[in-house]
């Protein structure tokens, strides 16, 4: 029996790479969404926000002398040339999906409405939210801490590298321990403990939208996650900060 109902998914656009330094495999993005097609099955409601870090990040952007907003903006184009991919995949494993967008380019994908995406959820459509809020100095983090809110889902669920947080770089010290459960307060005030943003955590933290983080390509993660069972750290009100 699932725990979770319906699920905000964050996924990197790193995700889209498989053994490719830059742009999308056709063959990860197949990946991924059978992870998806899983907890889809399960009866999961999963609406998904991907990243653009494969092919563009607006914050290395602005690093390297472009504009902040317009290499935000740039960002927020590459998270939906991988929605296209996603929902692309979607379709071909027999998943109906919706591609939203933030930015408006109709050609392409739908301009995001909260009602409309919350009744294709209801339908049991998979919804890929992209161009993260359609504003620039915010983070896809960020985007995923608000939709997740404003289509009241159970749960943000952050698929990373690793399986969880760790008290250290797991790569880095392989003794070091992963936290079973965090606070938010733990979250963000520790040192070295990175997440997501503080201002995703401070929005979920205000509003009560527990964060699960954990490894998406670690065999049956997701559909563990979705299931509640002890994956990954599980970051909310009400828990105390436990080491696994």
């Amino acid at each position: 029996m699932n725990k979770f109902k319906r699920i905000l998914l964050k996924v990197g656009g790193e995700s889209m790479l498989g053994d490719r330094e830059y742009g999308i495999d056709p063959q990860a993005a197949l990946e991924v969404a059978g992870k998806i097609k899983a907890i889809h099955d399960l009866g999961a409601q999963v609406a998904v926000i991907i990243g653009g870090g494969n092919i563009f990040r607006g914050l290395a952007g602005s690093k390297n002398g472009i504009d902040r907003a317009t290499a935000d903006y740039m960002g927020m184009l590459a998270t939906v040339m991988n929605g296209m991919a996603l929902a692309d995949a979607l379709e071909k494993s027999d998943v109906e999906c919706r591609l939203f967008s933030a930015l408006r380019m109709e050609q392409v994908a739908e301009f995001f409405v909260r009602g409309r995406a919350i009744k294709h959820l209801e339908r049991g459509r998979v919804v890929i939210i992209s161009a993260g809020t359609g504003v620039p100095y915010v983070t896809t983090d960020t985007g995923a801490s608000l939709h997740g809110l404003e289509l009241h889902c159970d749960v943000l669920m952050k698929a990373t590298k690793v399986n969880g947080v760790y008290e250290a770089d797991p790569m880095k010290d392989p003794k070091a321990r992963r936290y079973k459960t965090l606070t938010y307060q733990d979250a963000i005030l520790m040192e070295g403990v990175e997440i997501m943003d503080t201002a995703a955590l401070a929005m979920c933290q205000e509003n009560n939208l527990p964060v699960m983080v954990f490894k998406l390509f670690d065999e049956n993660n997701l559909t563990k996650a979705v299931k509640g069972e002890d994956i990954g750290t599980y970051v909310a009100n009400g828990v105390k900060t436990e080491l696994a």
